[in-house]
This record gives C-alpha cells, sequence and structure tokens, in this order.
C-alpha cells in the first residue's frame, strides 16, 4: 500500500513538473531569454517537444571557445541559421564572440548578411586576438539595415559602400577596426539619423587619417586608441593625425588615450561632462612651438561650456606647460566639479593652482590626486583670490598616493585659510613613514578657517583613523 502511494506521489509530482511542457512555444521561447544560450541549448535533451523549442528563441549569444574547436563552432551556426531560413523566423539580438586563426574559414560575413536581410535589431560582433589579415568584411547588407537599433564591431573590416540607411540605429560602437577610408567612416556616422551614442576605439594602422563626427543627435561619444599589445604606440607619427567633432547636442564626452595633435571641436553648447583618461594628445615641453599651445587654446576653448571636467595625469601636465607660456586658460564659466590626477614630477601644482582656479569661477567642488616624485615641498603664494574661493567652492577633496603628503597639506592648508564659503575638507594619505598625524593635522586646518566657519574637516591617515570637526 505505501508502496503504490509512493509511486503515485511521483507521478504526480512528474506531471505537476512538466507543467511547463503545456505552455504554447511561443511563450517558452520569452522564458528562455532568460537564460544564458548554453543552457537554452541544453534544454533540447529533455524531450522530443523540446528538441526544437529552444530554436524559437529570438536571441542569440554565443563564444566559439565554448565549442571543441572552430569547425564545430561554424557548423553549429549555420544550422542554427537554416533553421531560422527554413522557419522564416527573425532573430533580433545576435552576440558572437570568436576566436579564429589564420587558416580558420571566413563565416561571419555570411551569417551577418542574413541576420542583416532578416531584421536584427541588436547585433554584437567580437574577434578575440585575431590578426589584422584575418578581419572579415562586414556586408553591404548591415549598412542598410533599417531595424537595427543598436550596432558594435570590434577587429572586423569596414568596407567601402555605396550608401548608408540606418534609421533606427541609436548606439554604435566600433573598435579597433580597419576601414576602407575615413570617408566611409564619416559617412557611415552621418548617415544615422538618430544616432545618440557613439564610441570610436581605433588601431593606428586603420586607415583613418582625418576622424570626424559631424553629428546633429548625438549625445554621447568616446574617441580614443586602443594601447594593449601596440608597441609602436610611442613611436608613431601623431603628426598626421587630426580630429574634428561638430556635434551640438553632445552632453558627455571621453577621450581614452586620444593623441590626434589637430583637434578641431565646435557647436558644443550642450556638453556636460568630459573625462580624459590615459595619454591625451602628445608630450610637451618649453620649446614646442606657439602654434601648438594655440591649438590646445582652441581645444580648450571648444570644451570651456562643460559642467564636470576629468583630467588623466597627462591632460594635467599639458595644461601645466601650457600655463607657463600662454596663460590664462579660457574661462570655463559653467564649471561645476573639476576632478585631477597630478603627478607631481611633471607639474608644479602649488603654483599653477591659483592660476587654474582663476578660470573656474564657479567651481564647487574639486577633487585632486596626487602621486609623488622627489619634490620640494614650498608653501604657496597667494598674489590674487580666484573668484570661486570667495563665492562657490563647498567641497575639497585631496587624495595622497606615494609619500605626497606633505604637498597634499599644503594644498589643504590653502583652501582651508582662503575659501569663504566651504562646507568641506577632506584629506586623506597612505605614506606608513608619513611624518603627519592625524589629530596634529586636522587641530592645524581647523585652525585656519575662516571665522565663523561651518566646514566639516575629515582627516584620514595610515592608520585609517577617520577624526573630523566643525
Amino acid at each position: 500500500m505505501k508502496e503504490k502511494k509512493a509511486k503515485g506521489i511521483c507521478h504526480e509530482g512528474s506531471a505537476r513538473g512538466d507543467m511547463i511542457s503545456k505552455l504554447p512555444d511561443s511563450l517558452i521561447s520569452r522564458i528562455l531569454l532568460y537564460l544564458p544560450t548554453k543552457e537554452v541549448v541544453r534544454t533540447s535533451v529533455l524531450s522530443n517537444k523540446w528538441k526544437s523549442v529552444w530554436l524559437l528563441v529570438p536571441e542569440l549569444g554565443l563564444d566559439s571557445s565554448e565549442f571543441p574547436d572552430y569547425n564545430a563552432f561554424v557548423s553549429f551556426m549555420d544550422r542554427f541559421l537554416d533553421f531560422y531560413r527554413e522557419e522564416k523566423s527573425c532573430l533580433d539580438k545576435l552576440e558572437l564572440r570568436i576566436r579564429k586563426d589564420k587558416n580558420d574559414q571566413s563565416c561571419v560575413t555570411r551569417w551577418i548578411d542574413f541576420v542583416a536581410t532578416h531584421k536584427v535589431k541588436r547585433l554584437d560582433v567580437e574577434y578575440l586576438y585575431v590578426h589584422r589579415k584575418c578581419f572579415e568584411v562586414m556586408p553591404v547588407s548591415l549598412y542598410v539595415c533599417e531595424t537595427l537599433l543598436y550596432l558594435r564591431l570590434n577587429r572586423v573590416f569596414v568596407g567601402s559602400f555605396e550608401s548608408v540607411s540606418l534609421p533606427r540605429l541609436k548606439t554604435m560602437s566600433l573598435e579597433k577596426n580597419l576601414y576602407a577610408n575615413a570617408t566611409g567612416l564619416e559617412s557611415l556616422i552621418l548617415s544615422c539619423p538618430v544616432l545618440e551614442d557613439l564610441s570610436i576605439i581605433r588601431r593606428l594602422d586603420d586607415n583613418v587619417k582625418v576622424l570626424r563626427v559631424l553629428s546633429q543627435t548625438i549625445t554621447t561619444l568616446r574617441v580614443g586608441f586602443d594601447r594593449s599589445g601596440d608597441h609602436g604606440f610611442f613611436y608613431f607619427n601623431w603628426e598626421t593625425l587630426a580630429l574634428f567633432i561638430d556635434a551640438p547636442r553632445l552632453k558627455y564626452m571621453n577621450f581614452e588615450n586620444e593623441r590626434s595633435p589637430n583637434q578641431f571641436i565646435r557647436n558644443l553648447g550642450s556638453l556636460v561632462k568630459v573625462n580624459f583618461v590615459g595619454d591625451f594628445m602628445l608630450y610637451y615641453n618649453d620649446r614646442v612651438a606657439i602654434s601648438k599651445h594655440q591649438m590646445v587654446h582652441r581645444f580648450l576653448t571648444g570644451i570651456s561650456r562643460v559642467r564636470d571636467l576629468i583630467i588623466s595625469e597627462t591632460t594635467m601636465e599639458l595644461i601645466n606647460t601650457y600655463l607657463k607660456v600662454v596663460e590664462p586658460l579660457p574661462q570655463f564659466c559653467n564649471l561645476s566639479s573639476l576632478e585631477a590626477e597630478v603627478r607631481l614630477k611633471t607639474v608644479e601644482i602649488l603654483e599653477i593652482l591659483p592660476t587654474l582656479l582663476e578660470s573656474f569661477p564657479n567651481l564647487k567642488s574639486i577633487v585632486l590626486g596626487l602621486t609623488y616624485s622627489m619634490v620640494k615641498t614650498k608653501q604657496m603664494t597667494v598674489s590674487s583670490m580666484p573668484q570661486c574661493l570667495l563665492s562657490s567652492l563647498e567641497f575639497v577633496d585631496i587624495k595622497s598616493q606615494c609619500q605626497a603628503e606633505l604637498v597634499a597639506m599644503e594644498l589643504a592648508k590653502y583652501f582651508a585659510e582662503n575659501s569663504a564659503i566651504l562646507k568641506k575638507l577632506v584629506l586623506s594619505w597612505k605614506g606608513s613613514n608619513s611624518i603627519l598625524e592625524e589629530d596634529s593635522v586636522l587641530r592645524d586646518l581647523l585652525a585656519l578657517l575662516k571665522q565663523p566657519s561651518t566646514c566639516q574637516i575629515e582627516v584620514c591617515g595610515p592608520l585609517k583613523r577617520l577624526v573630523s570637526g566643525l
């Protein structure tokens, strides 16, 4: 009796467990969307019904390294697309991560041609460590895909095309590709009437000497060069390159190792944030011709309406050199937040800071990251008071690394003593052999505050003990 009861419970449980199979195929395929492609394919062994249900999923993401070999990957993809062809189905999203050797067959071009002509909406193709000679050519059908919303191409060849029509494309990321010529790339950007997010990370040998980003619609732009594994980066003839940006609706702009010496930026009235990552332009010295500094002035003027500015170490070096020869900087009247990395070996921050702040009359927040390199600490002198210290600066954060705490302390004293409406000052350092002590630093800074003051000061040294005062 107990055995029969147990069998009954087991049978009932199996029936309940297979209730999902009774759902319509269309609903099951929507459920499978939430699983990785690898797990979706595994459902084909559950039963006869599930053999083909997974093929109805309108999204596919594959990594060739997860297959026994490259030929198995190609065979799987061909069979998958054959099914879609027979069923006259549409694949909304295709993501491919491909590792390919020189002797492996070319097949991605025909795959993309198929999905592009069958109304794909999101396409992401990335090659890993592929040789330049093995870059596959993107089919012409890709550039006239009227359903495409998102496009990412990594290490492919963007060839010539007579016309471009991407009426719905909003996000485009072009990374480490080769191009037939600069004109084709310019045309590709221009022919996206609703494009909002554009990213272009380049190779040194991409066949583009002059990059033109001309768009009436983009709001986010990322431009720069890939430095990974490129030993010729520092020996490249950068003087041959130029960058033109004309994008009146642009709000957010990232420069990643962007070293094109000839840069022309205009019509950026909506600019909110600019972020410099890695190297920017070229390394300058005191012997650089005045025309170079005029070029820098032109660039800084082009971004002078920005509200938030993040500056890399090399960009700060460029500004330091610029201020020695051509001063002052253009006025950044809209700038509210500034974050800068400073290498003390190459930037005389104690000398240039007052001049720098004079160009930011409405600055509210400043974050300085300092790295040490055998500089003598000197006391800051104040010849004139920057406007932002008198009327707008509310927050200062000074971060010291590699024994730069003495310079950081001088900067903290400068802000504590001269900022009229400062609300919070943060000073931190990591030097284990520092001669500074948290309590002593706090007392010194509190003594410098303008009276009466409601400024909060936070000090954090190598003991990782936070102390504050009002």
